[in-house]
């Protein structure tokens, strides 16, 4: 059963409250009374009414003083106020709806005239709220469709990115490797047959003791002896150049691995390693500062079942976004300042004390955060870069990965003008997320 709409009727004339009471009884609805504005306004404290019927000319706070304060209080400035009077000046009815009443009736009144205009205020006021539920809830319902919408976009873009990049960088080692491989492979080849000269060499100098002067000047002239002295080491430079190289490679290889459609045990240390050398052209020193120091303290961690290329991925966002921060704060530097003060990138990682699962800390000694900015740094399209420095996507980015898709954990600490601090918790054995 509907329970009936409560009606509050003020008014300091006791034949007044009984005839409006006992017609609005009659009609269905319950009702409450009050002689004076004063016990309206307490009365409403412990109980609020649906509608007001309010007397204009009381003792004490009259009908209009009582609307204004009922129109101030949040809880009761919803609640439609009829006002009721025998004032019929347009002054008096111009001053009570400017303070909120919704409605005037004039005494004497006609008990059919109270009733369709009380029903009339009570359907609006239903109406209303029915209205403001659905607002509520479609602005909800596109709330929540704005968010998937970008959390597609957000999946979208790491997809596509991950992809063309792991294209990239896994095209750049295939063409890499084949030039290496053959420089290496001649290398060695080059090694053997210089030795084989170099003996031949030695058993003509046996053999003929007194060459003649045209050998001796020409020896000389090629300063034979450091030649032969010298060309060993530049061929064993060579070959740790080519070393080098495969290093580099094998790095961009690790650090581009493309994600199969399930986790597989990946070695942490490789991918920070991996991530480091892509990086190393913006950690060398430049005309405004020296090196970015990079501090590595690994724990001794098993590998864990993850998805690497997206791991790669974090640490890859992370670092940059450590190494920005780090140039941010350069600007108010000068280079003695930063020579004194180092730039520096510290990572640690170390098994959690239970062993099921890694940690890794990003430290940097850069430009911070304040409260605010920490508070968004990881919600999507957030950034603090200028138009066209960054998509505000790089962190939200992260999240999603570590939280989202590895069920680990992501916190940061930071402090204006002293740097950041990027905690990852990943799970040493995969869970079931996806």
């Amino acid at each position: 059963m509907q329970k009936a709409d409560v009606i509050l009727v003020v008014d300091d004339t006791p034949t007044n409250l009984r005839l409006i009471s006992e017609a609005l009884t009659d009609a269905g609805f319950e009702i409450a009374t009050a002689i004076n504005g004063e016990m309206a306004l307490k009365q409403i404290q412990y109980s609020l009414p649906d509608l007001i019927l309010l007397d204009v000319m009381m003792p004490g706070i009259n009908g209009f003083e009582t609307c204004k304060r009922l129109k101030e209080n949040a809880a009761t400035c919803d609640i439609p106020v009829i006002f009721m009077t025998a004032l019929s000046d347009t002054d008096s009815k111009v001053k009570g709806l400017s303070l909120g009443a919704v409605d005037y009736i004039t005494k004497p009144f006609q008990e059919e005239e109270l009733l369709a205009r009380v029903k009339t205020h009570l359907e609006l006021r239903s109406l209303t709220k029915n209205l403001e539920k659905k607002v509520v809830e479609r602005t909800a319902e596109l709330s929540l469709a704005l968010e998937d919408l970008q959390e597609s976009q957000i999946k979208l873009v790491q997809r596509e990115k991950m992809s063309a990049l792991g294209q990239l960088v896994a095209g750049i080692a295939h063409e890499i490797n084949n030039p290496v491989g053959f420089i290496s492979a001649n290398l060695e080849h080059t090694e053997e047959y210089f030795k084989a000269l170099v003996n031949h060499l030695q058993l003509y100098q046996q053999e003929f003791s007194q060459p003649g002067m045209k050998i001796l000047e020409d020896a000389e002239d090629i300063d034979l002896e450091y030649l032969l002295t010298d060309l060993p080491k530049i061929i064993g430079s060579m070959q740790q150049g080519t070393e080098r190289i495969r290093h580099i490679s094998n790095s961009i290889r690790i650090f581009s691995r493309t994600d199969s459609d399930r986790k597989v045990f990946f070695n942490i240390h490789e991918g920070i390693d991996s991530t480091i050398l892509i990086l190393q052209h913006r950690l060398k020193a430049n005309e405004k500062r020296p090196d970015i120091v990079m501090i590595k303290e690994y724990g001794c961690l098993p590998n864990i079942e993850c998805y690497p290329g997206q791991i790669n991925q974090v640490f890859m966002n992370l670092l940059a976004n450590a190494i920005d921060a780090i140039e941010e704060a350069n600007q108010e530097r000068s280079f003695e300042e930063i020579k004194a003060y180092p730039n520096q990138i510290a990572i640690h990682t170390n098994l959690t004390e239970d062993g099921t699962g890694v940690v890794i800390k990003i430290i940097d000694n850069g430009a911070g955060m304040s409260e605010d900015t920490k508070n968004k740094v990881f919600d999507q399209f957030f950034t603090t870069k200028a138009v066209g420095k960054g998509t505000g996507l790089g962190l939200s980015i992260v999240r999603q990965i570590v939280v989202e898709k590895h069920g680990g954990t992501l916190e940061v600490k930071s402090i204006p003008g002293q740097g950041s601090e990027f905690a990852i918790a990943l799970p040493v054995k995969a869970e079931i997320i996806d």
